[in-house]
């Protein structure tokens, strides 16, 4: 089988879901044994779906990624429960623009290149004049040591108490669709046949709350999240009127 058959990817997303799932259950279990805080890495937001099943949020499973809507996440199991239980941190540099731009891609390369796990850190964005990175308190003094030079560019950071939000870019829109079926609103997403949509679906080209749809006839609720390959990402805020010919228009905020 070519390495994008959807049957390959959706067996190599099993595989990375059990060992997952596996590793959530040890520190659990480890957790309550020993009675103390143990918590996973930063996940992406589909690792969180997957873990959500097993192990919804409650008193003793916390999901945090230092600020409110973080993108990624850490799962802490509490055995005791206490206040103010707290293992991230966010670091922020000042950085001056004017001569060399820094993106996205240039903060990861440079993370990346200090040969340390995705899952070592969190969230993180570039502002006019500074960068900012959320991790963990035992991995901070590495990185404020070794996290110097971005894209050529010398960088500095410190420990920024403040704990700043990322701002999301959003716009809304309405469109029109055969039916709240996914196949039906990703061919209006994407401005492809119905047909076309399908295909996207069963190629793992969609996920619908960070979950990657097999099924074309699956529906989609309200605040649902629709991810799609080379579009981009959309939340299906709901339907708001029924148009002629039995087609429904849809209310969308897309991520900009």
């Amino acid at each position: 089988y070519p390495v994008e058959s959807p049957w390959i990817q959706k067996m190599i997303e099993s595989k990375e879901d059990t060992s997952l799932i596996a590793h959530l259950s040890d520190l659990r279990d480890k957790s309550e044994i020993w009675h103390t805080n143990l918590y996973s890495g930063f996940l992406n937001e589909q690792q969180q779906a997957v873990a959500q099943k097993y192990f919804p949020a409650s008193d003793t499973v916390i999901y945090d990624g230092g600020y409110p809507g973080a993108a990624k996440r850490r799962v802490i199991f509490q055995s005791i429960v206490e206040d103010g239980f707290y293992d991230i941190v966010c670091l922020s540099a000042r950085i001056d623009q004017r001569f060399r731009k820094i993106s996205h891609r240039d903060v990861l390369g440079a993370l990346m290149h200090l040969q340390i796990e995705r899952s070592a850190f969190g969230d993180f964005w570039v502002e006019e004049d500074h960068i900012h990175l959320y991790t963990t308190t035992s991995m901070a003094p590495f990185l404020m040591q070794n996290l110097t030079r971005i894209n050529q560019l010398s960088v500095s950071f410190e420990i920024n108490k403040d704990r700043p939000v990322q701002i999301f870019q959003t716009k809304k829109m309405t469109v029109i669709a055969a039916s709240t079926r996914m196949d039906a609103i990703v061919a209006s997403l994407a401005h492809v046949s119905r047909s076309q949509a399908k295909e996207m679906i069963r190629g793992g080209l969609v996920q619908l709350n960070h979950i990657t749809l097999d099924s074309p006839d699956k529906l989609c609720d309200n605040n649902g999240t629709i991810s799609i390959r080379g579009k981009g990402r959309f939340r299906f805020l709901g339907v708001v009127r029924k148009t002629g010919g039995d087609r429904v228009a849809i209310e969308i905020e897309q991520s900009i």
